[in-house]
């Protein structure tokens, strides 16, 4: 990764060596990470002359954990940066054997890479296959005969190249690249070759598998087999390539003594571009709520938008009639339930040009069948009231996901890592099944910003109710966020009242920073007689009333 960092994306050799030398960041409240888990993004030149955008996500120490991030990141800058163009951006994935064959987010992943809410134009998969993982061999790290076998799954095509063979190496990434860009589907490369010293800087290899690292020590390395080829081949003289390597080194010595005058690790700020106009929160922002309030002028014209299904579709008349009171909430009873609160926050926020994604099981219809946001005519065809506000609004993107938890949180993660401007929201399809996607809650979205100094406005929708379905449908862990909380870092909501949900779902955008906010939501309260709001409360300058 410090290779990639260097070489590739062109991190200075200064700054990766002042932070080996322990220098702490020079900015209050950021933790900062281990080296070799820092992102970084840079502009390179290609040969053509054009400007490439690179970009290194930061990943902890989970292995694999990070890849639906990198998808969940690709298909927002895909959709926003580039109009829905996937030839645009490549998403690229490195992987070890061991955690390629031995980890399930690998095959959650593929698994979303030709979905309609989740695929990415495919992904150029880069396997660095030591034989090795840590200090268990590959004959005990899994069943198939290649650690690549679940590119199967996606019937994705595999290149086999011998680490050593630097040239073979590059030919088959460029045609892996190729196909990529023609077929818009995954590719795997396996890049055979060895772990010349141990796992991490102070491991030692040699106590548990000592014939391989005896093969090893007197296995030329890289630098050594490629200048023994272009020397024989002509291409170079022995002097020439004595006098790169003389050249390197010193060079390196340069950048490690400008490290030592550095009084702190660099950060690179990332509150530029798309992130322009947003800034960092202070802890008096969370004393009070910005007003949220619409005018009724706006209620009411996006109620009769919303209400107004098209005559020439044959609905199921239950939907009929679900839309017509939601209508009759507005205009007759003044008491707006569940559904109807969550979809005027959409509605409002679309109408002001912020998009709505809005992903997970079953969330269309809603697992408690109160949302209805995308209905089905009698022959199949879909309707979804919140796309046909006006020409002028955001879109609004709803897709039921693949059977997953991690995977499919971690791509929202992602999608909210690289979406300043627009709200991303998974919902559980109750809140226990959150827990199957801890790694993302843990790792990624309750410390992102203070390891990585970067901001994040997803928000998680979590059905919590001790309502007689048992124990394993009825607590969404609200003692486990509450434990997570600390220094800012997170929102933890229990709305009761419609109104409340509608205020905490607009202040996500209405603020001059991100933070993830986790709203546990009611199952029964979805339809009780009590839990029904007045217009008044939705409008004008009423916000967020963080206890009622």
């Amino acid at each position: 990764r410090l290779n990639v960092l260097a070489n590739i994306l062109g991190k200075t050799y200064r700054d990766i060596f002042t932070e080996f030398e322990g220098k702490v960041f020079g900015l209050d409240g950021f933790a900062g990470d281990v080296k070799y888990h820092l992102g970084f993004s840079s502009d390179k030149e290609a040969r053509n002359g054009r400007r490439v955008h690179l970009s290194l996500t930061p990943n902890p120490s989970h292995l694999e954990a990070v890849n639906p991030v990198v998808e969940g990141i690709s298909r927002a800058k895909i959709e926003h940066r580039y109009e829905g163009n996937s030839s645009q951006l490549v998403p690229i994935l490195i992987h070890g054997d061991a955690s390629i064959a031995g980890q399930g987010i690998i095959y959650e992943v593929l698994q979303m890479s030709q979905l309609r809410g989740y695929g990415t134009g495919g992904t150029v998969h880069l396997v660095i296959n030591n034989q090795v993982g840590f200090t268990t061999d590959y004959i005990d790290g899994r069943s198939s005969t290649y650690c690549t076998d679940v590119a199967k799954t996606t019937l994705s095509p595999v290149f086999h190249v011998n680490a050593d063979d630097i040239e073979a190496v590059v030919y088959v990434t460029q045609l892996a690249l190729e196909f990529r860009q023609q077929f818009k589907r995954d590719v795997f490369v396996d890049i055979l070759g060895y772990r010349r010293h141990g796992h991490n800087e102070a491991d030692e290899p040699r106590f548990t598998q000592p014939t391989l690292y005896k093969a090893i020590a007197n296995h030329p390395n890289p630098l050594e087999v490629y200048s023994k080829e272009v020397i024989e081949s002509g291409r170079l003289q022995a002097t020439q390539v004595k006098e790169v390597e003389v050249e390197f080194k010193q060079f390196l010595n340069d950048r490690f003594q400008e490290s030592l005058q550095q009084t702190n690790a660099n950060v690179t700020s990332f509150l530029e571009g798309e992130w322009a106009g947003i800034r960092l929160a202070l802890p008096e922002d969370f004393d009070e709520s910005p007003e949220t309030g619409v005018t009724r002028e706006t209620l009411h014209r996006l109620t009769d938008r919303i209400c107004d299904l098209p005559e020439e579709l044959a609905f199921f008349p239950k939907i009929r009639k679900l839309y017509a009171d939601r209508h009759k909430m507005i205009y007759d009873n003044d008491r707006i339930d569940w559904g109807m609160a969550e979809t005027l926050a959409y509605a409002t926020m679309l109408d002001e040009g912020k998009p709505v994604r809005l992903s997970g099981q079953d969330v269309a219809r809603g697992t408690f069948s109160h949302r209805h946001s995308v209905i089905a005519a009698e022959d199949d065809t879909k309707y979804t009231p919140l796309n046909n506000l006006s020409k002028e609004q955001a879109p609004f993107s709803v897709y039921n996901s693949l059977l997953s938890e991690y995977g499919v949180l971690g791509f929202e993660f992602g999608y909210a890592f690289a979406t300043s401007f627009g709200l991303t929201i998974w919902e559980a399809q109750f809140g226990d099944f959150a827990n199957g996607a801890q790694i993302i809650i843990d790792q990624f979205i309750c410390c992102a910003e203070t390891k990585w100094q970067r901001m994040n406005g997803l928000t998680l929708l979590l059905p919590h109710g001790f309502e007689g379905q048992g124990s394993e449908h009825s607590s969404a862990r609200i003692e486990r966020f509450l434990e997570l909380c600390a220094d800012y870092n997170i929102q933890v909501v229990n709305c009761t009242t419609p109104a409340n949900l509608f205020h905490a779902l607009r202040r996500q955008l209405d603020r001059e920073f991100r933070k993830p906010l986790i709203i546990f939501t009611p199952k029964s309260l979805l339809r009780h007689p009590m839990a029904k709001s007045p217009a008044n409360l939705f409008m004008g300058d009423s916000q967020f009333k963080r206890i009622l």
